[in-house]
């Protein structure tokens, strides 16, 4: 992958080129895909790309215009090279470091996009830089970038915690769809207050949280994490159906579960 990379840091408006998820992170199996980010600014020579992507991948292979997946997953190509399922999506570098820069200041949103029922948060952009490993970087900006995000911003860790806040709200208004046996819209309100727990509990440990796949499984492997969160999760969910008595029932357990989460955070920061 390194000789592909330097081939494609030679494409117009390429910065550099980073090996992102399970690959990255040596927790991947024979499927998995191998992710590569393709660390861009101004204008990128898509043209030029397509021709690469041809080359390597075969006739039919296409790649996007920036933007062409949406807001935040920006863009890029899905490739079979050599047999194997190769990705390129496109990171703008100057929103990349926008989204660091919040993030050490502590702010942060989770933003619409097709494929992240929970959201794409903008600080994901640089928690990928931290976590990934840079393959091609001619003006070291990559390498720079990233010994700056391997330090998780200290007020990003506090905004995650303060964030639980949403999660007791979401009991509250998913309470009110008990006696209407709203099974779908209280469904996504345990999605989200899930979500929101697995954040302030990286956010505690000072670990990055890219998406929703696997946060409820990573964020139970946390030192300090509440005990049983992933099996706790799983009943909540489980426990779902048309009877109200079971859809109180796993409000109150999920409830627990923010305390819970809530007392866990604050004995993680002390």
């Amino acid at each position: 992958m390194v000789a592909l990379a330097d081939r494609l840091a030679e494409v117009p408006g390429i910065v550099g080129v980073l090996l992102g998820g399970s690959r990255a992170r040596g927790t991947h199996t024979a499927e998995s895909d191998t992710d590569l980010g393709l660390y861009y600014r101004g204008t990128l020579d898509t043209g030029r790309l397509g021709e690469l992507a041809r080359e390597v991948a075969g006739p039919a292979a296409q790649v996007t215009e920036p933007g062409g997946w949406g807001p935040w997953v920006d863009g890029g190509g899905w490739l079979r090279i050599d047999g194997g399922a190769v990705d390129w999506i496109y990171r703008d570098l100057d929103r990349v470091e926008r989204c660091w820069h919040d993030a050490e200041q502590g702010r942060y949103a989770f933003h619409a996009q097709a494929g992240h029922p929970l959201g794409v948060p903008d600080f994901a952009y640089p928690a990928e830089v931290a976590l990934g490993v840079v393959l091609a970087d001619p003006g070291g900006e990559l390498a720079s970038l990233r010994r700056r995000t391997t330090v998780f911003p200290p007020a990003l860790a506090d905004a995650l915690i303060n964030g639980l806040w949403e999660a007791d709200f979401l009991i509250s208004v998913a309470r009110k769809a008990v006696t209407r046996r709203d099974v779908a819209y209280l469904a996504g309100c345990l999605f989200r207050l899930v979500g929101v727990c697995a954040h302030a509990l990286h956010g505690a440990a000072g670990r990055w949280l890219v998406n929703e796949k696997g946060a409820v499984a990573a964020a139970a492997a946390l030192p300090g994490a509440p005990d049983r969160f992933a099996e706790r999760v799983g009943a909540i969910f489980g426990g779902l159906d048309t009877d109200p008595l079971r859809l109180t029932a796993a409000l109150d357990a999920a409830a627990d579960l923010v305390l819970d989460t809530a007392d866990a955070c604050a004995m993680m920061i002390r």
